[in-house]
């Protein structure tokens, strides 16, 4: 028995480049995941979902400083975060407001050709103003 036993060579496995396939593979489903979501509309879950639930919300890329529609959020650490609420459902607003710390004030409908009745077009104060935790902002939306 024992002149089998060193007959047969060992496989030899190169463990370093196991370990970065694996991480390559895990990285690249990760990121066609987020472009998923991000192309989805998911992008807010995805930012809220990796960080933990407590993150603020990522910066909107479309929202520009004189958007009537982008209300600029002072957090409390100090960071201006832009929340561009153009096309939004009201209810999506208001639930949004309850996690700022923010209330909503008045809700005002206002007939516009085009737009999808109780969607978002105009907050007050918007940008270049900065709301605070606490602070009220008022909706325009679409009567229809």
């Amino acid at each position: 028995m024992n002149r089998f036993a060193n007959s047969t060579e060992a496989p030899e496995f190169d463990a370093p480049q196991i370990v970065r396939r694996t991480r390559r593979r895990r990285t690249a489903g990760i990121a066609a995941v987020a472009a998923a979501l991000i192309l989805g509309g998911g992008g807010t879950a995805l930012a809220t979902s990796v960080v933990g639930g407590d993150a603020e919300p990522t910066a909107s890329s479309t929202a520009t400083q004189n958007d009537a529609t982008t209300m600029l959020y002072g957090t409390p650490g100090g960071v201006i975060i832009p929340i561009d609420f153009g096309g939004w459902n009201i209810d999506s607003a208001k639930t949004y407001m309850q996690k700022t710390q923010t209330k909503v004030g008045t809700v005002t409908k206002k007939a516009v050709k085009g737009c999808k009745p109780t969607s978002v077009i105009g907050v007050s104060p918007h940008a270049p103003k900065t709301v605070q935790n606490g602070d009220t902002v008022n909706f325009t939306v679409c009567a229809g």
